[in-house]
């Protein structure tokens, strides 16, 4: 084109170049029908869901739900501030009164539940994460050439995972709370029906979570180890645990934090924590003790949250 530099030329044609290289590649893409279908039909489900369902929003704007409103207000004030000005002396002085020495005690016991609770999680999970391995519970795992074993030893080793996956999904399906009203009858108030109820749920959470990281690792130190004869607990403690500790550890301080949050809920079954505080407050309807008692347990849990976090923190940089 006459009167157009040639520097510009040449970057016309290598922008309309590239355009037509990506655009061929976008049409050559791989297309998944199934993914596809999946999100119209997730689409579909959320209009409906919204569209067809009893959600009324007009709810929020009566009259009552404003007087519910102006009620709560003035219930979660202080009961010495509720018809004064603003007291800092009153305020500390009734939180003095209100907490005493049970806000230490009962942060000290729910501390305890989660703490227990996921040693004994960690435990079960550490166990029944290695059946779950489906390359590694096989008859001959991280054979270079396997050998072919008798079929039945072959249908016996491939029901080994498939049983415990289902076991698995089957404790981290029931909720804790679930988990919980069962153990309540059995073993009546006291710290071990959340406890368990925690343990139970997060064995199911962190198994899983092992038995994918085993699964999908770096697995040439295996194949080694099995090639000059290794056993398969030798492939498990010398190969696969030591090299993916790290990642076991991200997820078990990560669901210790989560039962951090769960045991403050937990105590409303009768264990003496947060959440028992919580639940007396509520059934006297001393709505402003019990604000107090749920800002407390959020500071816990993020107490947690920051030692789970600098943990993780210091395992991926080490």
């Amino acid at each position: 084109m006459a009167g157009t530099p040639t520097g510009v030329t040449d970057v016309a044609d290598v922008g309309k170049s590239a355009a037509g290289t990506i655009a061929a590649l976008r049409r050559r893409r791989p297309t998944n029908p199934f993914l596809r279908g999946s999100c119209v039909a997730f689409v579909a489900l959320a209009a409906w869901a919204w569209l067809g369902g009893t959600f009324d929003f007009g709810d929020f704007g009566t009259e009552r739900s404003s007087r519910n409103l102006e009620r709560f207000l003035h219930d979660v004030r202080p009961y010495p501030l509720r018809d004064t000005d603003w007291n800092a002396q009153a305020y500390v002085g009734w939180l003095g009164d209100t907490l005493g020495g049970d806000a230490v005690s009962a942060s000290i016991s729910t501390l305890a539940l989660s703490i227990a609770a996921i040693v004994l999680a960690g435990a079960a999970a550490s166990l029944l994460a290695w059946p779950a391995v489906r390359n590694w519970a096989t008859a001959e795992p991280f054979l270079p050439e396997p050998r072919r074993p008798r079929r039945i030893v072959r249908v016996a080793w491939s029901l080994v995972p498939t049983v415990t996956r289902g076991l698995l999904i089957f404790v981290r399906a029931v909720p804790e709370y679930v988990w919980a009203f069962l153990f309540l009858p059995l073993l009546g108030l006291g710290p071990w029906p959340p406890v368990l109820a925690l343990a139970v749920h997060n064995s199911g959470i962190l198994g899983r979570l092992g038995a994918e990281v085993y699964e999908n690792a770096d697995h040439r130190a295996a194949r080694l180890l099995r090639g000059v004869g290794a056993s398969r607990a030798q492939i498990a403690f010398a190969a696969l645990a030591p090299a993916n500790l790290g990642r076991n550890l991200l997820y078990f301080f990560y669901r210790w934090e989560t039962c951090v949050r769960e045991a403050t809920v937990l105590g409303l079954l009768g264990f003496v924590s947060l959440g028992w505080h919580v639940q007396q407050a509520r059934a006297s309807a001393r709505y402003d003790e019990l604000v107090l008692w749920i800002a407390l347990g959020s500071v816990l849990i993020l107490v947690g949250d920051a030692v789970s976090h600098a943990v993780r923190r210091f395992l991926r940089a080490h």
